[in-house]
């Protein structure tokens, strides 16, 4: 690909914009018929032989085979209850081909990959006319019944959804464990978090029966949340920022309410990212649980340490080659002398990635960074800049599948404020896309096909 200069040693890149919508247009439904007046669309593109799709693509490959030793009998020992066909299946050392070395333990590997062997290996033999090869397995002991003992709260088919195994499956230490893993976890998520699993093997004289002996506990509920040691917000603000909930409106004690521990702890990382962004850089959030007499309802409270609030020492930006440091400083909002503000930070670090985006950088990357001052209370701010290459628009492309066409390449072209020969505007190539996806024409479905879309592909200057 070529670079043309059009500022001193700016690398200027061409792209097609292409305007895709890969399924039928969602206003209109199915075909039209073949009756009536009028042309209607036209059918489907008649698929081409094979014969001819093959000469297109200059025929097929074909590929010479090496060795000295031809492959006379391949069999395969030890396998019951997984079939010969579905172990050959995974085997490329084959009859009447040359015998590999490397084939074969790449066989073995796909064998083991299977999860159904705990041991797999083979032997060869030299036999009039070749080689022949036999895979050896030794099937892992399956497992005949799962079993679910002392579940109360949660019934076998949600539990048997949860553990992820079941009778005839392979039995192995880790799919147990795994199992019993996840049900803990289930247990949790529903409120148990004094849960106990413990698995035994075996039972009477099948060894192959799995049994979960499970301790629920108590489910928990939450009583009371509360937030202390803040002094620049409110409580009640705190308390409505964590997800955390106790009953609603104080009456409705159980419905929707579930002691899980997890969110509790993800309320612990949202209180402290919240005082970040206020300049609090040291802040740390704690959280202390109380539970009742009965050890079925917690008065869950977020402990805070503030610490000091941080204000701005020096703003840098480092990296810019194109565009002049005063003029990207004037974009800022955030600047020496305030107090810090990680919202404002992340802002200000958008608008310098839509400055570059203005003038074709659309790949432009803005890592904003705090550096900590030796004197107190003091930060830098830095933002770091990767410029990328600058890019113009060669051509626009408009690419609608589906059948049928009821939509002009026009239609298209008349949403988009792109032109050809102009340096692609990151800001307005989103808002394009926002629009054509807002089209009651177009399929925006992505279970039905790909949802429309603007594409920058890049093309050689050449073509």
């Amino acid at each position: 690909m070529r670079r043309c200069l059009v500022f001193p040693i700016v690398p200027l890149f061409f792209a097609t914009l292409i305007l895709t919508d890969s399924a039928v247009l969602a206003q209109f439904g199915g075909g039209g018929g073949a009756g009536g007046a009028g042309g209607g669309p036209g059918g489907p593109p008649e698929k081409p032989s094979f014969r001819d799709y093959i000469h297109e693509r200059g025929g097929m490959k074909a590929h010479r085979e090496t060795g000295d030793t031809v492959v006379v009998d391949v069999s395969v020992v030890g396998n019951v209850n997984v079939s010969t066909e579905k172990i050959f299946q995974q085997l490329q050392t084959r009859k009447d081909r040359f015998y590999d070395y490397e084939t074969v333990l790449s066989d073995i590997r796909r064998l083991n990959d299977m999860g159904a062997f705990e041991h797999v290996t083979y032997k060869t033999k030299e036999v009039p006319g070749g080689m022949s090869v036999r895979y050896e397995v030794r099937e892992r002991p399956t497992l005949t019944k799962v079993v679910y003992h002392g579940n109360r709260a949660l019934n076998e088919r949600e539990l048997g959804s949860r553990a992820g195994i079941a009778a005839g499956d392979p039995m192995s230490e880790f799919s147990i464990e795994s199992a019993r893993r996840r049900l803990v976890d289930y247990y949790k998520e529903e409120g148990f978090n004094q849960v106990a699993i413990k698995t035994v093997r075996g039972s009477g004289a099948d060894s192959q029966v799995v049994i979960f002996r499970i301790n629920e506990g108590p489910k928990e509920r939450i009583e009371q949340v509360r937030v202390e040691g803040g002094t620049i917000v409110t409580a009640a603000r705190l308390e409505k920022i964590v997800k955390t909930r106790g009953p609603f409106g104080g009456v409705l004690r159980h419905i929707n309410n579930t002691a899980d521990l997890t969110k509790i702890d993800e309320d612990v990382k949202v209180l402290e990212s919240y005082y970040h962004n206020l300049g609090f850089l040291t802040a740390t959030v704690g959280r202390r649980l109380e539970y009742d007499e009965t050890g079925k309802w917690i008065t869950v409270t977020f402990v805070v340490d503030e610490g000091a609030r941080y204000k701005v020492n020096e703003v840098r930006i480092v990296g810019n080659q194109y565009i002049e440091t005063a003029s990207l400083m004037n974009l800022l909002e955030l600047k020496a002398g305030d107090m810090f503000d990680g919202t404002l930070m992340r802002r200000d670090a958008g608008e310098i990635t839509y400055a570059y985006g203005s003038l074709g950088f659309i790949y432009s990357e803005i890592e904003p960074q705090t550096v900590m001052r030796d004197e107190a209370n003091l930060v830098d701010l830095v933002y770091t800049i990767g410029e990328g290459d600058r890019w113009k628009i060669r051509n626009i492309n408009v690419n609608i599948e589906g059948e049928p066409h009821l939509m002009k390449d026009t239609t298209l072209l008349n949403q988009i404020d792109l032109v050809e020969g102009e340096f692609i505007n990151r800001r307005t190539l989103e808002m394009n896309r926002r629009r054509i996806e807002r089209q009651s024409l177009l399929e925006v479905n992505p279970a039905v096909a790909d949802p429309p879309d603007i594409k920058v592909v890049p093309v050689d200057e050449d073509e």
